[in-house]
């Protein structure tokens, strides 16, 4: 029976129906057939458990943050201030599509958010200044994938309530592996730009740059605000999305005069929608891992694992290689609340640190956005920038195999990732 629910899991996959619903339809037909009407009538409970907990609370805190500073001119300031920074080097575009990605980061928090803004905003730009489109939008996607890393961050928040690791750990492990991301795709791209001979604008004033620089400081607010606060403990992870959506407010309202109050009621409904969307799309994930844990897979998996190694490096390889494969065929919030039940019982049995396993398989998982089939990245950005699937995939896949690197990189050198952490006890 759990094989034949499994094949229908991945049939209704392949057909189009959205994730969040075959979940929920693969729980409610496996339970149906076992015959037992308590676990039916339990689901509604566990249905409710999945969303019961307050650092959920974060998600559409930040996602109206984000929201506010869209509609408030910050995001297209934090673009205009890296393009006058960058746009004069050879490729200097491309560096301001990753550079303007990591500011973003700290704003959305939500690769697939971010990847969907930037394409309609950098694309167009990038393809008047001389690059193909094919690659302005795999550039695009791709450099979105330090949305999750870099605090805050949407799915380090699930991750965190998931398995009871610090929040604010995790906001500020992300860092370093954020700018080696960053750094990393800002060196392939200087290699491509020499070899393709990409095109380079005319370098702006300093007085132009300074001008940019200086408005662009109230935009930088949210994301200093909510690194001090956690630092500091003035306040929770939690607690400093409400502080950025005021900051955000502030901002847009009084010093860049551009969030306008007949925005927001439109500001607030697309925080209510992509919110519902999520959360519907973790009860269910969460129902779906109630009858995993109910078939003892999770068990199953440890003692597969253990009989394989026990050295915590071939562990950390066997769950990167395992996760590889999930992210290109399960959406990356589902697979995290399904698999880090299961995975959670392994950390302490390999001596592996929580947080530093929560940014490898956040990074691990983010990287599926951008591996097909399922890629949900790859048919957002084909869809937004009008290019051919399979032409993307093709310009999307040496910022993979970069992406891959780089995560093998923060999986076996720990101090990378937990070294700020530390620094401050967290």
């Amino acid at each position: 029976m759990t094989a034949a629910v499994i094949l229908l899991f991945f049939v209704f996959l392949v057909i189009g129906i959205p994730i969040s619903l075959v979940l929920g339809m693969m729980t409610v037909l496996y339970f149906f057939t076992l015959g037992d009407t308590q676990l039916l009538t339990s689901m509604p409970q566990q249905l409710f458990s999945s969303l019961d907990n307050y650092g959920l609370l974060a998600i559409p805190l930040f996602m109206l943050a984000g929201e506010l500073m869209n509609g408030g001119g910050i995001t297209s300031k934090l673009v205009q201030f890296a393009r006058v920074l960058l746009g004069h080097f050879r490729g200097g575009l491309a560096y301001v599509t990753v550079i303007a990605n990591m500011f973003l980061a700290s704003i959305l928090g939500s690769a697939n958010a971010q990847a969907a803004m930037m394409s309609k905003t950098m694309v167009p730009e990038m393809e008047k200044e001389g690059y193909e489109r094919k690659f302005s939008a795999a550039l695009t996607l791709s450099s979105s994938i330090v949305a999750p890393i870099i605090p805050p961050s949407m799915i380090f928040i699930i991750y965190g309530t998931l398995s009871g690791a610090s929040i604010g750990g995790l906001f500020m492990a992300g860092i370093i592996p954020g700018l080696i991301y960053g750094a990393a795709f800002v060196g392939l791209i200087t290699f491509m730009g020499y070899k393709y001979n990409f095109p380079k604008s005319e370098r702006e004033p300093f007085r132009k740059v300074m001008k940019s620089a200086l408005t662009v400081l109230p935009a930088l607010l949210v994301p200093l605000v909510i690194i001090a606060g956690i630092l500091s403990g003035v306040f929770t992870a939690t607690e400093s999305a409400a502080v950025a959506c005021v900051i955000a407010f502030l901002v847009g309202y009084f010093l860049y005069k551009e969030l306008k109050l007949k925005k927001l009621p439109s500001i607030f409904f697309n925080t209510v929608i992509s919110t519902a969307t999520v959360t519907f799309l973790i009860a269910m994930a969460g129902a779906f891992g109630w009858m995993i844990a109910f078939e003892q897979i999770p068990q199953a998996i440890a003692n597969g694992m253990l009989s394989l190694s026990e050295n915590p490096l071939v562990f950390l390889l066997l769950v990167n290689i395992f996760l590889l494969i999930i992210g290109a065929v399960l959406d990356g919030i589902a697979a995290l609340i399904i698999l880090v039940p299961v995975f959670m019982p392994l950390l302490m049995t390999y001596g592996v640190d929580p947080i530093h396993f929560g940014v490898i398989i956040c990074i691990n998982l983010t990287i599926g956005l951008l591996t097909p089939p399922i890629g949900t990245g790859l048919f957002i950005v084909s869809s937004i920038a009008d290019v051919k699937f399979e032409s993307l995939i093709k310009s999307v896949f040496p910022f993979l195999m970069m992406g891959i690197i780089v995560l093998f990189i923060i999986t076996f050198w720990e101090d990378a990732v937990l070294f700020i952490p530390r620094l401050i006890g967290l």
